[in-house]
């Protein structure tokens, strides 16, 4: 078989048929800022899409189903499709538009939603604990290694505090899992991990700490999400998904981290935690290796009372145990949430049956979304290593 270069391909499909151009922008004559999406000085935003051939376009804002909301836009002598929000408070928002029909990202912002697909764009208006602000700032390093584990080469984002070259002391660790269809950039990017830590840290609110954002997802031919059906994922994919990905952080990326950086290796100074997926990941992870964690963070986490696991059930049974191992056992949950409200209100129920200390908060008004856990994740490490 000859393996033809991909330009010659596209160059003889070309010349087999009339090109027709793609514009990318209105013209020359009218600025990029004009048919870009903007940020006002009064923290309102007007969201704008070029599609001078659509018949209908309007942008969906709200990061669940249950609050997604549909703003018709109105269309310009340029072909530039316009809708000017209220006042907005200082958050990081989600966004998406909707072209006759077609779900799409906004072509005119740079932010988008760190997902497996992509449908998703983000806009942050400033004002809050999310801001890059003038603050001593932290170095967020990329790691690839080698997963003996997985046989695959993996990748890990590692947060450093200010002057952490100059410290002496070893300091202790976080080890944070992202969601169900999400990657590692989610918790960089989206849950805006760098700007948070940087931001208490100047406020004196937590202690110096590295935070490792692996890759919750293992992809082995068995473990792949998008292999299975939605309906699979709980009964087939999540334990076996979850059961590898512990093995690959006690074998593979602990090692890495001890080897890499001066870190410590007792369990008052490791933590774990994660959001819905990933918050199945860290329980399995704490509870099966009582000697390796001292805190725990479940935000909107998928847990074993919907995925069972054996190791994990007699661990619960053994509540002294339990609590004997866990400085901190955070149970997150928003008040709407239906995807895992089940998994943290019926695990509270049972750590308190079974008198398993836990510090447990709802949200109000909030569902299954970064709005509930961006500020968990600040009130989480707050409470770490003191």
């Amino acid at each position: 078989m000859k393996i033809v270069p991909l330009t010659l391909a596209l160059t003889a499909l070309i010349s087999q048929a009339q090109a027709t151009p793609v514009l990318t922008q209105p013209g020359e004559a009218v600025p990029v800022s004009q048919f870009i999406t903007q940020v006002h000085q009064d923290r309102s935003v007007t969201f704008r899409l070029w599609a001078p051939n659509a018949r209908k376009v309007s942008v969906v804002t709200g990061a669940t189903d249950e609050s997604h909301v549909t703003h018709p836009m109105q269309k310009d002598q340029n072909g530039v499709w316009t809708w000017r929000s209220p006042v907005l408070a200082g958050n990081l928002y989600e966004y998406f538009y909707d072209v006759d029909g077609l779900r799409t990202i906004d072509p005119g912002s740079a932010r988008t939603k760190p997902q497996r697909q992509v449908n998703t764009s983000l806009i942050l208006v400033p004002g809050s604990l999310l801001d890059t602000r003038n603050v001593p700032h932290g170095e967020l390093h990329l790691l690839t290694y080698h997963s003996r584990e997985l046989n695959a080469e993996r990748q890990v984002y590692v947060w450093t505090p200010p002057g952490y070259q100059a410290s002496k002391d070893p300091l202790p660790v976080l080890y944070y899992y992202h969601g169900f269809g999400d990657t590692t950039l989610s918790a960089i990017d989206q849950g805006r991990i760098p700007q948070i830590m940087d931001n208490l840290l100047a406020e004196e609110k937590i202690k110096p700490m590295l935070v490792v954002v692996p890759e919750t997802e293992t992809d082995t031919s068995g473990t792949t999400p998008e292999n299975y059906r939605y309906s699979e994922i709980r009964p087939q994919f999540y334990l076996p998904n979850a059961t590898l990905g512990d093995r690959e952080l006690m074998h593979d990326i602990i090692p890495v981290i001890d080897q890499r950086y001066n870190v410590r290796k007792d369990i008052a100074g490791r933590a774990i935690a994660g959001l819905s997926q990933g918050g199945y990941q860290a329980e399995l992870s704490a509870l099966k290796h009582p000697e390796s964690f001292g805190w725990l963070g479940l935000f909107s986490g998928v847990t074993t009372v919907t995925v069972p696991d054996k190791t994990v059930a007699q661990r619960l049974a053994d509540p002294q145990s339990v609590n004997q191992q866990l400085r901190n056992f955070t149970l997150v949950i928003g008040a709407n949430d239906e995807v895992t409200g089940k998994d943290i209100n019926q695990l509270k129920v049972l750590l308190d049956k079974q008198g398993i200390h836990n510090d447990y908060k709802i949200y109000p008004n909030l569902g299954h979304e970064m709005d509930v856990w961006r500020p968990a994740y600040a009130e989480f490490v707050q409470k770490l290593f003191k």
